[in-house]
């Protein structure tokens, strides 16, 4: 089992990542955000171009961890001490419900109608599965409707494929929300813990090492969130004086060397760790570039500072989540335009060693990942502000009223 293998209808991250920074305080991770969901969305997209089969596109699942990490920190800066009631935590349920589900409701949606455009229009059919079977059956469907998708109900990759760790996230809000409510300051004993046993439990039991997302995603998903809280539980304060003082100045040469320094251990890191189990310690590098680069201490957060990199921020969610849906429709598109006028567009290849249907190399590819792209960006613009922005202020307006 790969993520690689659903290539043909995603978390990857990443998302789970699907929180959004709480303040203007940790602007450059929420652009970090962005890049990590773009880099999932290479790591998908098929094509036997250089970029896609080099071994740092071909291991960018991985990012799907920064997701975790980022989602654990920032929940327990904004809510470590706000969840002693109960209403609280029903509040703190209702908006993270808020967050994810609409859009990954609408997603599903844009799945199935396709599904039933298949099944209206045969020539749609190609010669993949029929429609509603396989991993769009009907019995998936419920499971994904449920969120149930990424805690060991579904035996693959189903229906949207990366909301596996949107899944697996929901519930490790709900389990931090109760490990909070019932411990309180001690919570964090529970969190080291869980960052503890849950590698411990994926280097015993995982035959794809950092690679699971139906199966064992709660696991993995329960390792990154809780290294990220205690980030948040014992650094958030330092941090917080430490950008102050930065603030009051430009950039220093020290911390853009070590900016300059974490990004090459990250890259290093994912090209040689993505197909073994050095993998595991993904949540740990990812821990250690959020805390060096909330300071925002360097020219390269300055960079992740303009403008359109926090757009890009913004919009990961939606980058996320629709990516799949786009890159599939893309290949549909290209396999049309292939059959009118057989242009060599799209075709069967190799994807780091695996069957895929997808774009060729040379231009076609590069091609392929530009139009990919900014297709993704721009759909990902339209639903973050139909449907992201709405569902969260309705969401939050409801829950003031508990």
């Amino acid at each position: 089992m790969t993520q690689t293998a659903f290539l043909n209808p995603s978390d990857a991250v990443v998302s789970t990542h699907t929180g959004t920074i709480a303040s203007d305080r940790f602007r450059v991770l929420d652009s970090w955000r962005g890049i990590c969901a773009l880099l999932v969305a290479l790591f998908h997209f098929p094509t036997a171009s250089t970029v896609s089969q080099s071994s740092f596109i071909g291991s960018s699942y991985l990012f799907v961890d920064f997701f975790f990490v980022l989602s654990g920190f920032v929940i327990a800066s904004s809510y470590a001490d706000r969840l002693g009631r109960t209403e609280e935590v029903c509040r703190f349920a209702l908006v993270r419900f808020g967050r994810i589900y609409p859009l990954h409701l609408v997603m599903l949606a844009a799945f199935a109608a396709f599904e039933l455009l298949r099944l209206v229009l045969p020539r749609l059919h190609g010669t993949g599965a029929a429609p509603f079977t396989g991993g769009f059956d009907l019995k998936s469907l419920a499971a994904n409707l449920l969120l149930l998708q990424g805690v060991g109900f579904e035996d693959r990759l189903t229906w949207n494929a990366p909301s596996w760790s949107i899944s697996a996230e929901f519930f490790a809000y709900l389990l931090f929300a109760g490990v909070v409510f019932v411990a309180g300051a001690r919570a964090w004993i529970w969190f080291v813990a869980a960052a503890i046993t849950a590698p411990l439990f994926l280097l015993g039991f995982s035959t794809h090492h950092m690679d699971v997302s139906y199966d064992f995603g709660f696991i993995r998903c329960l390792y990154g969130f809780s290294l990220g809280a205690l980030l948040a539980w014992f650094q958030h304060d330092s941090i917080a004086r430490a950008r102050q003082v930065l603030a009051a100045n430009r950039p220093r040469m020290s911390w853009t060397v070590a900016e300059i320094v974490m990004v090459a251990v990250i890259a290093l890191f994912v090209s040689l760790a993505g197909d073994n189990n050095a993998g595991i310690a993904a949540p740990l590098v990812f821990a250690l570039a959020l805390f060096l680069f909330a300071h925002e201490g360097g020219w390269i957060s300055a960079l992740l500072r303009t403008p359109f990199m926090l757009t890009l921020g913004a919009l990961s969610y939606s980058i996320y989540m629709v990516h799949i849906f786009v890159q599939a429709r893309l290949i549909n598109v290209a396999g049309l335009v292939e059959r009118k006028l057989g242009l060599g567009l799209v075709g069967d290849i190799l994807l780091r060693g695996e069957p895929a249907t997808g774009f060729g190399a040379g231009w076609t590819g590069t091609v392929a990942i530009v139009v990919m792209l900014a297709a993704t960006i721009a759909v990902s613009w339209v639903t973050w502000r139909l449907i992201e922005m709405p569902a969260m202020a309705w969401f939050r307006r409801l829950s003031k009223r508990i």
